[in-house]
């Protein structure tokens, strides 16, 4: 029997667990990012053009963040929904009055968030192992289009050479951009999409900022850190960068 694009995704994600004692051993969780990388100013033109393309009176941003792909937008009306309370305060602050927002994990807070003209969700897709009722709740709170910016690879791809040196071991590649297209189209969402170079996430962060995360990456402890900056050096990921933006239209009344 073929696999379905919706199993595969699931399964490819599953493949990037890490090694339950490698877990353990980590002085800090591995998971996560610094407030800073995400703050307001950071957005995507593609994300951002596809959002305001609708001229949307409010809009929803799933997995906000800072606000990067929904702030810039200027909407009447900002709702946000994130996992984490340090990044809605932060959220928050960007959208000023009009800005809601709601902690929790989507779509479990589906729920309680209401419609709005556009539903935004940028760089959080490779963090969902059921894409499909994530996509289909995404799609029943948009009254007009539904948007979602992932980059083109699995971000911890980048890392690949950094974990085989320091851990011996080899990590996935998928799932991908194009795998996140062939599930839209097994959902039956008629999507346009258009790809386009990425500016480095860390180009205008400290380097020992950058260093901290890669070492937390790594699940290896602060004095490692002249080892991991050595190899970060090494091992450095030179491939082109790219992402994929998505729109298709929203279901919501």
């Amino acid at each position: 029997m073929t696999e379905c694009a919706t199993d595969r995704w699931a399964r490819e994600l599953a493949a990037w667990a890490i090694d339950p004692e490698l877990l353990a051993a980590a002085p800090e969780s591995p998971y996560g990012f610094p407030p800073g990388l995400f703050g307001a100013h950071r957005g995507a033109p593609a994300t951002l053009d596809a959002v305001r393309a609708i001229s949307p009176a409010s809009v929803l941003d799933v997995g906000c963040g800072g606000g990067a792909a929904s702030v810039p937008v200027g909407a009447a009306e900002l709702l946000g929904v994130d996992e984490s309370a340090d990044l809605l305060t932060s959220f928050a602050a960007a959208g000023g009055p009009g800005t809601r927002t709601w902690l929790g994990r989507w779509p479990d807070v589906a729920g309680q968030v209401p419609a709005a003209d556009v539903v935004v969700c940028a760089n959080v897709v490779y963090n969902v192992p059921d894409l499909a009722d994530f996509l289909r709740e995404l799609t029943a709170h948009a009254r007009g289009r539904v948007v979602v910016e992932l980059t083109d690879r699995h971000p911890w791809t980048a890392m690949a050479g950094l974990w085989r040196h320091f851990h011996g071991q080899e990590r996935p590649a998928g799932p991908t951009a194009e795998l996140f297209g062939a599930v839209l189209g097994e959902l039956g969402l008629v999507a346009d999409s258009v790809t386009w170079s990425r500016a480095d996430p860390w180009a205008e962060a400290a380097p020992d900022v950058v260093l901290a995360f890669t070492r937390r990456r790594l699940c290896l402890p602060a004095d490692r850190d002249p080892e991991v900056a050595e190899a970060m050096t090494r091992f450095a990921d030179d491939r082109p960068r790219t992402a994929t933006t998505w729109w298709w239209p929203g279901s919501a009344g």
